[in-house]
């Protein structure tokens, strides 16, 4: 959590909107046009190729969030710009407050049972509408936890590494 060089994914280009160069994002920020606070943004291609970009704006529209690109002119350079992901430096974010975290800061913790039992580390979380989702896993498996405080989620301890479970280790 402390690196500087680390990045978050914070969104990606769906695809071109109309035909001035507008492009519509998925936003994984809250609120989703909270995404263009934290700029530059550096924009990556499935190849792995990176590049920086600054002065992007946009507007959410109730259904869709719409984003220009300095340098897309037209329908064919925002259709170029499909796929892209979006990614900020973590120290672009705000910190958290009290008693909340970014998924992100939670990826790569130890996940250990109130009865100290290893889970694993926790992979990723994921909404399901009704509640998030810890998703814990180890080389023998995956285990999907409710992200629910404090009754399946019981500590977090971010320094120490260490998210702590009130969850059978046989489910």
């Amino acid at each position: 959590m402390n690196d500087p060089a680390r990045r978050i994914l914070v969104g990606r280009v769906a695809g071109a909107v109309g035909l001035r160069g507008e492009v519509k994002l998925e936003s994984w920020t809250e609120p989703r046009n909270a995404i263009f606070r934290y700029q530059p943004w550096i924009l990556r291609d499935a190849q792995g190729r990176e590049r920086e970009l600054s002065g992007v704006q946009g507007r959410d529209t109730g259904k869709h969030v719409i984003a220009t690109f300095p340098d897309a002119i037209d329908r064919d350079a925002a259709e170029a710009l499909r796929g892209l992901e979006i990614l900020v430096p973590r120290s672009a974010l705000p910190p958290a407050r009290p008693d909340e975290f970014y998924w992100a800061d939670l990826e790569g913790l130890r996940v250990v049972t109130v009865d100290g039992v290893d889970l694993g580390t926790v992979s990723h979380l994921f909404s399901t509408g009704a509640n998030d989702v810890l998703v814990a896993r180890d080389a023998e498996r995956e285990r999907m936890i409710p992200f629910v405080q404090p009754q399946y989620v019981t500590a977090i301890d971010i320094e120490g590494g260490v998210v702590t479970v009130d969850w059978d280790p046989e489910f």
